[in-house]
């Protein structure tokens, strides 16, 4: 009996280690089926009616199969199949050079540069914001308000004001578009931001008083080490709703390169499927930001001491 607990205790480990991971990726792996497989049952019910009106128009003899397998590749369907998208985006990322004009790579890059100077400006702003807030009661008062108000008009109306305003300055190329991308992120982070600065305990601020210390060390000592969790928070947040504004930003333009640029190309000339394939690029884009974002925060919290 007592020679073959040492073999037992040796495979536990393997087999705990799948119930982990079966534990932590099932319910992903069980979301992403469902989903493709809704996928497609809409792609055939959309496209059904399409392509039994191409078999007729050609008067072509059609079956039910044929009609089904013309769903699953119809050259502009209403709603490609999730094998269509995979394909084309496949093609648009690998099938030309990355700086190539009909690359998706390519469109991606020129939306990331607007989007990651959107949330520089965007987030250096909130957080100056956040900063007088928490230490003017006027500002806390005058400024918050307005601050929340400014997020009550929708993009899609501000964003062509803005860029006839900027052209009429000079300003022109990446900066409008990074503006607009600003403008929508700076809500988050000066929100989180005053959230943050706010959270330590007033015994704990009353504390830092009775050392002596300035409202410069009550921030960087106390404020900031509070804040930080609050502020990853916010950027993640940041972080995607500037590449809205990256997108959105270049529809009023007529732009010719970005994602939002092959989206309105897509729309002009009925490419659904190319239509798709920048929707995707911008999820995955977003995904990546995010994902990168996280990781900041992980050494971020490691450094400062936290498990």
């Amino acid at each position: 009996m007592t020679s073959s607990s040492p073999a037992l205790s040796l495979r536990a480990p393997p087999v705990r280690a799948r119930g982990v991971l079966v534990e932590r990726y099932a319910p992903l792996a069980t979301m992403v089926i469902a989903i493709v497989a809704i996928w497609y049952v809409a792609a055939i019910a959309m496209n059904w009616a399409l392509v039994r009106d191409a078999f007729e128009r050609e008067e072509t003899p059609y079956t039910i199969s044929d009609v089904l397998a013309g769903t699953m590749d119809a050259e502009r369907p209403l709603l490609p199949a999730p094998h269509q998208l995979a394909a084309a985006v496949y093609d648009s990322v690998f099938g030309y050079p990355p700086l190539a004009p009909r690359s998706l790579v390519y469109h991606a890059l020129v939306t990331l540069s607007a989007t990651l100077l959107g949330f520089l400006i965007g987030s250096l702003f909130g957080i100056a914001l956040a900063l007088m807030i928490v230490h003017s009661r006027v500002l806390e008062r005058s400024l918050l308000p307005w601050i929340i108000c400014s997020q009550m008009v929708p993009v899609l109306a501000l964003a062509p004001i803005f860029i006839v305003m900027l052209g009429a300055l000079g300003l022109h190329g990446l900066l409008p578009k990074s503006i607009i991308s600003a403008y929508l992120c700076f809500f988050p982070v000066t929100i989180g931001m005053v959230k943050g600065f706010t959270s330590p305990d007033p015994l704990q601020i009353e504390l830092m008083r009775t050392w002596s210390a300035t409202p410069r060390q009550v921030l960087w000592k106390l404020r900031w080490p509070a804040a930080v969790p609050y502020l990853f928070t916010s950027l993640k947040v940041a972080i995607s709703i500037s590449l809205v504004g990256a997108i959105v930003a270049e529809l009023p333009t007529g732009a010719e390169a970005g994602i939002g640029a092959r989206l309105l190309a897509g729309s002009y000339y009925g490419q659904t499927v190319q239509l798709w394939s920048a929707l995707v690029a911008a999820a995955i884009l977003a995904s990546g930001l995010i994902a990168v974002t996280a990781l900041v925060e992980h050494g971020v919290a490691r450094r400062m001491g936290a498990h």
